[in-house]
């Protein structure tokens, strides 16, 4: 999900942690606020979340949440934040790893280094705090806060960042980390397919179809499957702007094809119901090329859209634990959270983010450039 901001053993290692090339973050600095739409759609998706009482919602009605009638798409469908992540994460990983891995100027231990780094901390610091915040919340309402299984099992399944490797496993401790779990087993797929196959167009999209075809044959329903089709949906979104990005008149078909694309599928959901999974194949790849290609980098969009990409991974993984530090608290002082207050909403939401801005800026960094050191 979250992209490296990060030396002969380095060199190789330095093509792909650091920063793109001035020219090459200007191109890119729209997929940063795509990024940011995805995580905040999550955000509103989970708000609900402040209705649980242990595992269940007593008298909760969804239309009466705040802003609904302007936010009903992310209400209802912001789960599926997810997979744009998913497709978004492919693009930025093929676009920055994509030849090093496959010209063997990156290896296997720096490769896991650098995903180690980036994502490890953060995650092992919210387990921690969920396993101490969910066992408080327990012992008040004698059951646990959403996510119900939170047993020594499920904790050692998430302490190595395993939860969902055998697919639909009970939901547990931090939930959304299910996603980031799927995520780490493609991004083994990713490392051994470029290096010992190709990083060509062919075996990228082959990897995709295939996917595709487990997926819709309902030969498997693990996740896994549906990560990897939209990973490698954006792996071939950056192959085909790196064939067209220097080709004015490409670009623009491209462009007026993920436009027409985009009008297809809107249109065809008033005349026929269509699943998001379809909706989305069509809806990510074209968007990723559309906000990388129209969306300028200024030095105020430049250091906006930055920050704002930076704050994703922060806020995907600290929201849950915020709305459990608040529903133990609010149990212990008998008081009741103010679910469809618009006021409680912005304050969750802008919390949220400030938070997580700040959680990146001193934890997250200073951790990644710590192990980094160290493990090299």
């Amino acid at each position: 999900m979250p992209p490296d901001r990060s030396t002969p053993a380095a060199n190789a290692a330095t093509a792909a942690v650091a920063p793109l090339p001035a020219a090459d973050d200007g191109k890119l600095i729209g997929i940063e606020l795509l990024r940011f739409a995805s995580a905040v759609a999550v955000l509103v998706f989970h708000f609900q979340h402040f209705a649980f009482v242990g595992g269940s919602q007593p008298h909760f009605v969804p239309a009466n949440q705040p802003f609904y009638p302007a936010l009903r798409l992310f209400y209802t469908y912001g789960f599926y934040g997810v997979q744009v992540f998913w497709c978004i994460s492919g693009f930025i990983f093929f676009w920055k790893y994509g030849n090093v891995v496959a010209q063997r100027r990156l290896g296997g231990y720096k490769f896991f280094i650098l995903r180690f780094s980036r994502l490890y901390p953060l995650h092992l610091a919210t387990l921690l705090i969920v396993a101490a915040m969910q066992g408080a919340y327990f012992a008040r309402n004698a059951a646990y806060f959403v996510y119900p299984t939170n047993d020594a099992v499920h904790f050692v399944l998430q302490l190595f960042m395993a939860s969902n490797w055998a697919g639909q496993n009970p939901e547990s401790f931090n939930g959304p980390i299910w996603s980031i779990s799927i995520e780490v087993l493609v991004y083994c797929v990713f490392f051994l397919g470029l290096r010992y196959l190709s990083a060509s167009a062919a075996v990228v999209g082959g990897i995709a179809a295939a996917s595709a075809l487990i997926l819709f044959l309902k030969i498997s329903a693990h996740p896994l499957f549906s990560c990897m089709m939209y990973f490698y949906l954006g792996c071939l979104t950056a192959i085909l702007y790196s064939r067209v990005k220097d080709a004015p008149r490409l670009r623009a078909a491209v462009n007026i094809a993920a436009l027409a694309a985009i009008a297809a599928v809107i249109g065809l959901q008033f005349l026929v119901a269509i699943k998001p999974i379809y909706f989305l194949l069509v809806l990510s790849p074209a968007l990723i090329f559309l906000c990388v290609n129209h969306i300028p980098a200024t030095k105020i969009t430049s250091g906006l859209l930055v920050a704002a990409g930076n704050m994703t991974y922060s806020s995907y993984l600290l929201h849950v634990p915020i709305q459990l530090t608040a529903a133990t608290l609010a149990t212990y002082m008998h008081w009741q959270i103010p679910i469809y207050s618009r006021g409680f909403f912005l304050i969750f939401l802008a919390g949220t983010l400030l938070l997580s801005f700040y959680c990146f800026k001193f934890f997250e960094m200073p951790a990644q450039t710590y192990l980094r050191r160290r493990l090299k």
